[in-house]
């Protein structure tokens, strides 16, 4: 195929994890999508794709795992279409067990390989068979957390601005009593930092405000492991783009999210930008306090 062929995306993952928000937000971004496409019609839909004139060169295929030989279908397609020089990228969306058996009865629908068993049995079954493919995708995004306009803002952050060089980076700083990040690529623990929850007129503030900025910046330690692991995200990123890679999630933790992690993933984000890299900064859990 030739190198004027669509950009071509596999949006795939648990049932009631998002799929068809996704879908709808590429289609806003411009893109042309084809719900609940059978892994085994990949192929063709890429070469009609290339061989007719679309008003876009951006294209999207929503596939589920209702066919029994899924998993085996969309990797033989996926492979199909690699050999043939199309540039495919599979995005991944997951959420906890809980979240989905919540959806699945705020609907009052059933999992679609439920059967005559639980939700939970058909979310377990679902899980088995999609294991291979969340190992293999090139993103993947847990929508535990997030809400419908939540997770449109992810794919729109991912995906709006495909013309644009360079890694795309999601720096999130998180708490780890509240769990870890499903979906982060790399996790740093900036815990070996003194708390600033432990001076007082720093305990109401977050690591935005200067004053918690500036104690934690002032650590010992606290600038050598900026300077360090810079350098080795550099090394990581530089593999990641070898590898096609072009997405990343870097989550920052402390304890409650609140004020080092904060503080740490504010200045790593800025030292990526200046590094070329197109970075995003978020705090999952300030606030949450």
């Amino acid at each position: 195929m030739s190198t004027t062929e669509p950009a071509f995306v596999v949006i795939t993952g648990m049932s009631g994890a998002g799929r068809s928000t996704a879908a709808k937000a590429l289609e806003d971004l411009g893109w042309f999508v084809i719900d609940n496409l059978p892994p085994g019609l990949l192929s063709s839909l890429a070469e009609e794709a290339g061989r007719v004139n679309m008003a876009t060169d951006r294209v999207a295929a929503v596939v589920d795992v209702r066919s029994l030989a899924f998993t085996t279908d969309l990797n033989a397609a996926i492979e199909e279409l690699v050999g043939r020089g199309v540039g495919v990228r599979v995005m991944f969306l997951e959420a906890s067990d809980e979240e989905l058996v919540r959806r699945f009865e705020n609907v009052r629908r059933p999992h679609p390989l439920q059967g005559d068993g639980r939700l939970v049995d058909g979310i377990d079954r679902e899980r088995g068979i999609l294991r291979e493919v969340r190992a293999n995708a090139d993103l993947v995004v847990d929508t535990s957390l997030l809400n419908v306009h939540e997770l449109r803002k992810k794919i729109v952050s991912f995906f709006g601005g495909e013309d644009r060089p360079g890694l795309k980076v999601n720096v999130v700083s998180f708490g780890y009593k509240y769990g870890l990040l499903v979906d982060a690529d790399l996790v740093v623990d900036c815990r070996f930092l003194p708390n600033p929850h432990w001076v007082p007129e720093l305990r109401p503030m977050n690591g935005l405000d200067a004053p918690v900025r500036d104690y934690v910046l002032g650590q010992p330690g606290a600038k050598e492991f900026l300077d360090g692991y810079e350098e080795v995200f550099g090394i990581v990123a530089a593999g990641y783009a070898r590898e096609g890679k072009g997405y990343a999630t870097l989550a920052v933790g402390c304890t409650g999210g609140k004020h080092r992690s904060v503080a740490m993933a504010e200045q790593l984000g800025a030292r990526l930008r200046e590094r070329g890299m197109d970075v995003q900064v978020s705090h999952r859990d300030t606030g949450r306090e």
